[in-house]
């Protein structure tokens, strides 16, 4: 059996950047390097986040564009500002981790967007609803399920921003019962 790891494998897998051209001496195993692995539960909520962030941003930028309610760009721009920081915050922790991610937005629900053919207040009502509401909703559900049973505590710490999350989703529910309210 061999015994040999390559030093950049180690090293990434600790969060720390080292050349590959080392090398250290480990026992071969299955068995995780103890605070070196992530579970795959919280490997996934990393990229459901990520994802989540990602989409919460394009279809935002999509809304820029294609709202004519002030009230829907204000919001727009906010979800715009406030994921961009989630989203670093989020990057900064998984490279600390040693872990690969690579955000994309959900192409389905951004395209549906980018092609609807209305503008106004249809596309306005589309974008609330599903951007606002139930991309907001999923992603308080995601945070509070990490927050109490994800494995990993610096990833259970990312549960801080699940009263960002929840402010936004508020935030959506005014807009909606305004919008409904100006019909």
């Amino acid at each position: 059996m061999k015994f040999r790891y390559s030093l950049q494998v180690m090293t990434v897998a600790l969060g720390m950047g080292v050349a590959a051209s080392d090398a250290v001496y480990a026992p071969a195993s299955d068995a995780p390097v103890s605070g070196t692995t992530t579970s795959p539960a919280d490997q996934q909520f990393v990229q459901n986040a990520s994802q989540a962030d990602a989409t919460k941003i394009a279809a935002s930028r999509v809304a820029l564009k294609n709202s004519t309610d002030p009230r829907v760009k204000k919001f727009a721009q906010q979800m715009i500002t406030d994921h961009t920081k989630l989203s670093r915050g989020m990057a900064a922790l998984v490279k600390k981790k040693g872990m690969a991610t690579s955000p994309s937005a959900d192409s389905a629900l951004v395209g549906k967007l980018q092609t609807l053919k209305v503008k106004g207040k249809e596309f306005d009502e589309a974008y609330v609803e599903q951007v606002g509401l139930e991309a907001h909703q999923r992603a308080v559900d995601l945070f509070m399920q990490e927050s109490t049973s994800g494995a990993d505590s610096q990833l259970k710490a990312a549960g801080r921003a699940l009263p960002i999350i929840k402010h936004h989703l508020a935030m959506a529910q005014q807009l909606a019962g305004a919008m409904k309210g100006s019909s």
